[in-house]
């Protein structure tokens, strides 16, 4: 099972490699110095806390190292075969088309590209690669999102909607009733959307992306 101090390890690792303490590291991926800092490592009622996608994706980018380079960081081996999954990564057209997938909108078939990330404890995990600007500015053309259907979704989350006639589009949820889902767009230069539940063929939350 993955473990806080598993992720909190390899960002320490991440920044030796570039010559860098905790701080250092931080402070070039624009966050604030203090984000990796031990004392920001649990909450003030002592419980264990995650850093976020956002910081890691910030650090990523800042050093340029690969989610697999990063996933490579953690743990060592008493952690186990458990600690991470390959997800398939499908192309957002793909995720569009009949036979890509089941009912439950799990995807099937094989011959996917896949990476290597963190278990996340939903064996049907998946990856899409976002094209186009409809998510614009919070994930971009080329970005790579991680939607796991087994997640709660809650109000306010961002989620991948799939209609019964092939329409995918990544929203926030506004309302999720008997009847209908109501949807907000993430690009604002888009309409909102009101969705009538009869045609909703799945929907996804949006857990991780590659920003």
């Amino acid at each position: 099972m993955l473990r806080h101090a598993d992720i909190w390890q390899a960002i320490d690792r991440l920044a030796e490699e570039n010559g860098l303490s905790a701080s250092g590291l931080a402070r070039r991926a624009g966050l604030d110095p203090t984000t990796f800092n031990k004392s920001k490592r649990m909450t003030g009622d002592g419980k264990l806390r995650w850093p976020s996608t956002e910081s890691i994706a910030k650090v990523l980018e800042a050093t340029g190292a690969s989610l697999p380079e990063f996933v490579s960081l953690i743990g060592d081996s008493t952690n186990g075969p458990g600690a991470f999954q390959r997800i398939p990564v499908i192309g957002y057209a793909q995720a569009g088309n009949a036979g890509y997938f089941d009912d439950a909108g799990f995807p099937v078939g094989a011959g996917w590209d896949e990476l290597l990330f963190p278990s996340l404890g939903d064996p049907h995990a998946y990856a899409l690669e976002v094209s186009g600007d409809s998510m614009d500015p919070v994930y971009r053309d080329g970005d790579t999102i991680i939607l796991s259907p087994a997640a709660q979704i809650r109000r306010g989350d961002r989620v991948v909607v799939r209609t019964k006639s092939g329409e995918v589009m990544a929203k926030q949820l506004a309302r999720d009733t008997a009847t209908r889902v109501e949807l907000i767009s993430i690009n604002r230069a888009h309409p909102d959307r009101s969705i009538p539940r009869a045609e909703l063929a799945w929907m996804a939350r949006i857990i991780w992306a590659s920003q």
